[in-house]
């Protein structure tokens, strides 16, 4: 068997650095047209784009098809709508996206230390749990009705400004400052001045207006007051406008009500909204499960899909204590660090787990192969390798059938089938795949100097 690998993305040095020790893999990083045309004259298997952007593997795979209208191809796609639409033009093709496959893995630790692998299909919930070595016990439960509650109750709840973001903070302090300056000021003169309660009212309106307090003139300490007073105005006016702004112009990824508010207890908080992030939160979503996302930057490319999918996402830094306060981590379900970057899911967890050493810690690695491979790790949450289980989900489409789940256990990575048959991968290190080759040389990769992985078919 002959197959083609195309990217020098983690996952793509992973498949060729497993598969070639048993059979040929031609890998090209970044080919041409001409360097694909010269690959596809020779008989191939398969062959597996793994690429980070959508628009290169859509490319890649219709140039593929144009010449090689039969081969299989696996393809890596996360926007739903642009995998729809090459499944349609190309039915060889197996497309996915390493997010979805790993978020049910990282999912079920999330919500219970023994589960494996979750996901919600039509009106039940399929959890997979370790029962032996190379078994696993498959459980189908419908969804809970208490979920159903907890969401319409979250809908309806009234939800503390202080979690929310910065400009909705602005807007209700610049707010409580100016009814403070309206209240104070009516109750005096309705109360010590001897107004009568729409006078006292008509005034105090003036001088939260700036434009003085009444007809009369003030005098005495209400006169010094008045002044004070329409003075704090013009510093509550000025801070409310800045909130009422930002939360005109800026994207609304937090709400006082409804399906965006912030969460308080029983919720699963995400850090980190790119790709995988988003995933998880649809699927903890589907499930009934309350979740919040956490994002360093106001920019970040995936946040309007949190937004459409109403997930509720605080910019804010993972690492920082009084962020993790304010979404209540202490009485949260657990906290999920899947960000791209390994090193700042490992802050995240060390700051997690100073602020509230009780709680369950699941965090995303593989991006560094020493950081995902080092054991000492473990004692700072449950780690899944997202680049191994996408690996591990294309040697699987390559040596079998389509996997219903690939799963992270304590002794290895395994593909699951919806027959019950379960397969163990072991998947080789990166590191055993050579650096990227020049894309101009279209030259087949050595990978598999060092490799002995092998697959194990286990019933």
């Amino acid at each position: 068997m002959t197959f083609l690998i195309v990217g020098e993305t983690p996952a793509a040095r992973k498949v060729c650095a497993t598969l070639e020790a048993q059979c040929s893999i031609v890998h090209l990083m970044a080919p041409t047209d001409a360097e694909l045309a010269r690959t596809l004259a020779s008989p191939l298997t398969a062959a597996a784009i793994l690429v980070r952007e959508d628009v290169h593997a859509l490319r890649y795979a219709l140039a593929i098809a144009h010449l090689a209208p039969a081969l299989q191809q696996v393809v890596t796609v996360f926007d739903r709508t642009m995998a729809g639409q090459l499944r349609s033009f190309l039915p060889q093709c197996t497309v996915f996206s390493p997010a979805s496959i790993a978020a049910p893995s990282i999912a079920g630790p999330s919500l219970d230390p023994e589960t494996l692998w979750v996901r919600a299909q039509d009106d039940h919930i399929r959890q997979i749990v370790s029962a032996a070595a190379g078994r696993f016990d498959v459980r189908r439960t419908p969804a809970s009705p208490v979920s159903r509650r907890r969401r319409i109750s979250r809908a309806v709840s009234w939800n503390r400004p202080r979690h929310h973001d910065t400009g909705t903070r602005l807007m209700f302090a610049g707010l409580f400052g100016l009814l403070a300056v309206l209240l104070i000021d009516w109750a005096w003169l309705a109360l010590a001045g001897h107004h009568d309660i729409g006078s006292a009212f008509l005034d105090a309106a003036r001088v939260v207006a700036t434009v003085g307090p009444g007809p009369t003139g003030p005098s005495g300490v209400y006169g010094i007051w008045s002044g004070l007073a329409m003075l704090a105005t013009i510093g509550f006016t000025a801070v409310f406008t800045a909130g009422l702004i930002d939360r005109l112009f800026e994207p609304r990824l937090l709400s006082m009500v409804g399906a965006r508010a912030v969460p308080r207890r029983d919720h699963v908080i995400v850090v980190g909204m790119g790709q995988l992030g988003v995933r998880l939160c649809e699927l903890l979503v589907n499930l009934g499960i309350p979740v919040v996302g956490l994002e360093r930057s106001r920019s970040a490319r995936w946040l309007p899909v949190a937004r459409s999918l109403g997930v509720p996402v605080l910019i804010g830094d993972g690492t920082e204590r009084s962020v993790l306060q304010r979404l209540h981590l202490d009485r949260c379900r657990s906290l999920a660090a899947v960000g791209s970057d390994d090193l700042d899911n490992i802050s995240v967890a060390v700051a997690a787990t100073a602020v509230s050493p009780g709680t369950r810690v699941v965090l995303r690695a593989g991006e560094q192969e020493a950081i995902a491979e080092t054991r000492s790790l473990l004692p700072l949450g449950v780690i899944r390798d997202v680049t191994e289980l996408a690996a591990a989900f294309v040697i699987a489409e390559f040596t079998g059938d389509a996997a219903a789940a690939v799963l992270t256990a304590p002794d290895g990575t395994y593909a699951h089938y919806e027959s019950g048959a379960v397969q163990k991968i072991d998947v080789s290190s990166r590191d055993d795949c050579p650096h990227p080759l020049p894309a101009a040389t279209g030259q087949r990769c050595s990978c598999g100097r060092a490799a002995t992985a092998t697959l194990h078919t286990r019933s």
